[in-house]
């Protein structure tokens, strides 16, 4: 067995585990890492494929063309937050083994039931460049603005919560300073999402995905085999049953950790999904990613992608969230007594406050204890890769909707090709800008990354019904499903104060407003009445809308493009042609392969096929496997938890493979295409250069 490794935690504090210029070093040296890397990324890609994020339509969306390996590992990064590690710990630290699965499943039959919604985009908006483009396209200018406000509000949330998490650890961890943390995150994530643009940040976020499931299967083997204060899965059994006496969960069948009864575990399991729909429908970074898919395949990327996603909440919560509990059942070296009932006894690691829990802090100590400094700076990176990889999708995510939904649409229509691309690069920068802003403004008010999770649904709840319903259902009413979002959103901060009131005499503040009833309260109200206002509204006063207006979107545009094209391809002595033809070629080919793929037969199969797979998987998820092991009360033994912690390595192992080595595996020809033209430009410079003419495979492969 290890030696048992720690840092100085005879307190519940981290403390200050690495130096100051730790904190800077990955901030900072890990920024910048990645914009080199992208600039390399981008140099290859421009030389030795012909796609070029100097073109509008690569830099948003990839050129449509991304295959689903791809997109799934894109997906598993944007949809991990500081959040998905530190905040489903606090809920594993909180409620015990029920707080890990409430989080994962609660937060994946989103990104599996937007499958459908990518499956439908495609059918009734191919050409799109955000969501927002198809409800002012069906329901008009008052609607695409009020539905902007919810969008915008929701990256706002999501971005200061990226913001907020990692620059709370980086703080405790290091010492650094909290503002500048909040600033230097996401202006370093900016500049390489400027270099790189939609397609290179898909790959950065492809070797952020690879070096996260390495770290988090690094620590389970560490708790769960070699660590000398637990290290197999019967101590961490004994150290959490001994944690259960001493400290019963409230609302846990026998004050056990070790049971899904769990009365708390289940309302934050609720509150997490209907946040989460929210965090999902409205984010253009899923949207966007849908966009840059080849059509064929859209919906295989997200259902591999959530299911992929799952492992990582669930394993690492159970790994480090409960991991926080048994540590506080281990004695401390000076303790005069081992046994946490003993009066004397002083445990490793003291039991974290509630604000603490609400900061994300388990991981962190956890990591730090069993350890050292060598855990506190795995978690450091594996936290800063989480945050950057978010942040990168919010940035482009919400430079789409600036350039295209404020810029383009109501500032200037006849926008050339140049001042679009200018715009996208501003909006990346503005918007790294506003989150710095909005971290500092939450962390001076005392709004923890763990309150907003939970707030979020209250605010943004109201719209998740009328979204769908507008993208997929033609008899959805404009008036009905505009007035569901207004509405909705008055009842859900309605519900949310009144509740609050109600059971705090009266006392509204940021403490009391954040208890399990107050925001189940007011993401219930909010998406409940949005929902049903909605669609009772479509059902008495349906319309009867052909989406020809949505599908029209940008496709002239494409036509033209297609057009311009082909008659450059009948004169190849055009002395421009090395100039613009690599651009041209590439969307020739991409629009062909788009057009195959955009039959609407197919697509209607692949959204059924979506339907009947995320449904399927839903109810798994929420309600065949966990409803059952809520209402049989069992407080697991060895074997239990055993079953349980191995499903989770075992579910890591087989996410890696999926969002690691497929994507490789899928990209192969093209892969072989760069290194081809790599080894004949080191003969003979030059040589290997893409040209249209000399392709061997078609740059969608790429």
């Amino acid at each position: 067995m290890a030696t048992p490794t720690t840092g100085n935690f005879s307190s519940a504090m981290p403390g200050e585990v690495l130096p100051e210029g730790a904190g800077y070093g990955v901030v900072v040296g890990i920024g910048l890492f990645f914009s080199a890397f992208m600039l390399c990324l981008t140099a290859i890609q421009a030389r030795y494929t012909g796609f070029s994020p100097k073109n509008s339509e690569e830099f948003t969306s990839a050129s449509r063309s991304v295959k689903p390996g791809l997109i799934a590992s894109g997906i598993v990064s944007a949809w991990t937050w500081a959040a998905t590690l530190l905040q489903s710990s606090a809920v594993g630290y909180r409620y015990g083994i029920s707080g890990p699965w409430w989080y994962a499943a609660g937060a994946t039959v989103q990104v599996l039931l937007f499958a459908q919604l990518a499956a439908k985009l495609k059918l009734n908006a191919p050409y799109a460049h955000t969501w927002l483009e198809i409800v002012g396209a069906r329901w008009g200018t008052a609607a695409h603005l009020i539905f902007m406000f919810f969008g915008l509000a929701t990256n706002l949330i999501v971005s200061s919560m990226l913001v907020l998490g990692g620059s709370a650890t980086v703080t405790d961890l290091t010492g650094m300073s909290t503002i500048a943390a909040c600033f230097l995150i996401p202006l370093g994530v900016a500049i390489y999402v400027v270099v790189g643009g939609m397609r290179s940040t898909l790959l950065c976020d492809y070797t952020h995905t690879t070096v996260l499931f390495a770290i988090i299967l690094t620590f389970a083997f560490t708790v769960y085999a070699t660590s000398g204060y637990i290290g197999s899965i019967s101590k961490m059994h004994d150290l959490l049953s001994q944690a259960s006496m001493v400290a019963p969960v409230e609302g846990n069948a026998g004050g056990s950790y070790l049971t899904m009864r769990s009365k708390n575990g289940l309302i934050f399991g609720i509150i997490n999904l209907i946040g989460n729909f929210a965090t999902v429908f409205q984010d253009q970074a899923y949207w966007q990613r849908a966009i840059a898919s080849r059509p064929a395949t859209t919906v295989k990327a997200y259902l591999i992608g959530g299911i992929a996603w799952f492992a990582i909440p669930f394993a690492f919560s159970t790994t480090l969230g409960l991991a926080a509990v048994a540590l506080t059942a281990v004695p401390s070296p000076t303790s005069p007594t081992s046994s946490p009932l003993n009066s004397t006894f002083q445990p490793l690691l003291v039991p974290l406050s509630q604000d603490q829990i609400s900061e994300g802090l388990p991981a962190s100590v956890a990591a730090a204890t069993l350890l050292g400094q060598g855990g506190a700076a795995a978690l450091l990176v594996l936290l800063f890769l989480a945050v950057t990889s978010a942040t990168s999708a919010e940035l482009i995510a919400v430079s789409a909707i600036i350039t295209y939904d404020i810029y383009k649409r109501y500032i200037n229509p006849e926008a050339t090709e140049q001042q679009i691309l200018r715009m996208s690069h501003a909006g990346v920068l503005v918007w790294a800008l506003v989150m710095g802003i909005a971290g500092v403004i939450f962390y001076y008010i005392g709004v923890s990354m763990g309150w907003l999770y939970t707030f979020m649904g209250v605010i943004l709840g109201s719209a998740v019904v009328p979204i769908a319903l507008c993208i997929t259902w033609k008899k959805a009413n404009r008036i009905g499903c505009v007035a569901g979002a207004v509405i909705g959103f008055a009842a859900g901060v309605g519900a949310w104060l009144g509740v609050t009131a109600g059971c705090n005499a009266g006392v509204i503040n940021v403490t009391t407003s954040g208890g399990n009833y107050e925001m189940l309260a007011g993401n219930l109200a909010s998406i409940g009445v949005g929902g049903i206002v909605a669609t009772a509204a479509s059902l008495i006063w349906p319309d009867n809308y052909d989406f020809e207006s949505t599908r029209a979107i940008n496709a002239s545009k494409f036509s033209r493009a297609k057009k311009e094209s082909e008659e450059s391809d009948h004169d190849v002595e055009d002395p421009e042609f090395e100039k613009k033809g690599h651009a041209s070629s590439v969307s020739t080919e991409t629009a062909s392969q788009s057009d195959n793929d955009l039959d609407p037969a197919g697509l209607d199969r692949a959204f059924k096929f979506a339907a009947r797979a995320s449904i399927v998987l839903t109810l798994v998820l929420m309600i065949i496997i966990p409803l059952p092991l809520f209402f049989a009360q069992t407080i697991y033994g060895v074997r239990g938890l055993s079953a349980w912690v191995v499903i989770g390595i075992g579910w890591a192992f087989c996410s890696a493979f999926a969002v690691v080595l497929y994507p490789l595996w899928e990209s192969r020809t093209a892969l072989r295409m760069i290194w081809r033209g790599m080894i004949k430009d080191v003969f003979a410079k030059g040589s290997g250069k893409y040209s249209a003419e000399s392709v061997v495979i078609s740059p969608s492969q790429a």
